[in-house]
């Protein structure tokens, strides 16, 4: 994680402030913001700043040098409207990264249309793994097995772009277990949707793409070790 890594949290109910309370207690600068007082209050002593005001409004926003932060997550589960709205200006003033609390279908293919691409769902999106996603944007996903073990999605990083999986040395070096790659074919018509498809049991001598999502076993540890040393 880069020391200057900064994330902005809309809405500190207990899901959003479960994510924040994650993500500092990783080494993050996080920023919460929540219209309500009561709320802000009681986070101040454990982030980096604790700011209450309505983020509906673009120009409280800009007060506060949103614009700037690495990510925003939007988590405000009461107010449809208000996640909608604010959401919108996160992406007009540029934040490179907006993801947003979604409830159920219906809210999800509205922020899609939007062009929301990264969607919570709390039911499934444990707040731990969601700080972990936010701070190596190369996790793609992963499920948590005992003993601390688990199985990752990574995207290829940039080192390993271009060379072939037994240089990379997946398990003698990071002690990582490949189990398969999704990886994206261009469409064969101007008509057709991108396609990604699973390459069954990968050959030590496949050369990695830029689109390749490596699914691998091990543990955390071996993961994050994986994209400091690739990224």
């Amino acid at each position: 994680m880069r020391k200057s890594s900064r994330f902005a949290v809309f809405g500190i109910g207990r899901y959003g402030k479960q994510i924040a309370l994650s993500l500092a207690s990783k080494g993050a600068e996080v920023f919460t913001f929540d219209s309500n007082q009561q709320r802000t209050e009681g986070l101040r002593d454990d982030v980096a700043l604790a700011v209450t005001l309505d983020s509906t409004d673009i120009r409280s926003l800009q007060a506060q040098n949103v614009q700037d932060m690495d990510a925003a997550i939007v988590t405000i589960g009461e107010n449809f409207e208000a996640t909608v709205l604010t959401s919108m200006n996160l992406i007009d003033l540029g934040v490179p990264r907006v993801i947003v609390r979604s409830n159920g279908d219906h809210q999800q293919r509205i922020l899609t249309s939007l062009g929301i691409k990264e969607i919570l769902t709390p039911e499934s999106e444990v707040a731990s793994i969601v700080s972990e996603r936010l701070i190596h944007p190369n996790i793609g996903g992963f499920l948590e097995l005992p003993d601390d073990y688990e199985i990752a999605e990574i995207h290829a990083p940039q080192k390993c772009i271009g060379r072939k999986l037994d240089s990379i040395e997946l398990t003698n070096r990071y002690e990582l277990r490949l189990i398969t790659i999704r990886r994206k074919f261009a469409p064969e018509k101007e008509d057709e949707m991108e396609q990604e498809h699973i390459i069954g049991v990968p050959k030590s001598d496949m050369v990695i793409r830029e689109t390749d999502t490596l699914v691998v076993f091990g543990t955390l540890t071996g993961v994050k070790r994986f994209l400091e040393i690739n990224s």
